[in-house]
């Protein structure tokens, strides 16, 4: 790997790790445990349609374990996986189908995606299959933030090719 492209996935990988931290310091949004914004997915889609699937991968995966590890919430990396890599795989699925002006799409796709994924671990980790219940709201509150997330994406994509 070239040292250009290295330090380019070390900086994404700072940036996101940062936002996923003062987004860790903010009020919860609504009073529905487990909405997020997401905001460090900016990030991730970003990197996906500027540096490749794999390259998005490391940084996606490098975002997760550093975010569990300085949280010193060990016990959601399972979740943080599972969900980000449902969406990562999504956002690369989509990759070749989208132009460069309906990359938010796969922002809001990655975050039904992310929901999905982080749900079905933890039906399986709780064994309570009742948690399902829950997944159109989350898949709802992923989409709206999915949108967000993707918008800004495409801003950067367009403003830093």
């Amino acid at each position: 790997m070239k040292t250009k492209a290295l330090t380019r996935m070390a900086l994404l990988t700072a940036i996101a790790l940062t936002i996923f931290m003062v987004e860790l310091q903010l009020p919860a949004l609504t009073p529905v445990p487990g909405i997020k914004l997401g905001l460090s997915n900016i990030v991730t889609v970003y990197a996906v349609f500027a540096l490749g699937p794999k390259n998005a991968c490391m940084i996606l995966f490098c975002r997760v374990f550093l975010g569990a590890v300085f949280s010193g919430q060990m016990s959601t990396i399972l979740y943080s996986a599972a969900g980000g890599g449902c969406a990562i795989l999504t956002v690369i699925a989509l990759r070749r189908l989208l132009r460069q002006e309906q990359i938010f799409v796969a922002g809001v796709l990655g975050a039904a995606a992310h929901s999905i994924g982080q749900m079905a671990v933890a039906v399986a980790v709780t064994q309570t299959p009742g948690l399902a219940a829950y997944l159109p709201i989350m898949i709802l509150a992923g989409m709206i933030s999915g949108a967000l997330t993707g918008l800004c994406a495409q801003f950067l994509v367009e403003r830093l090719r």
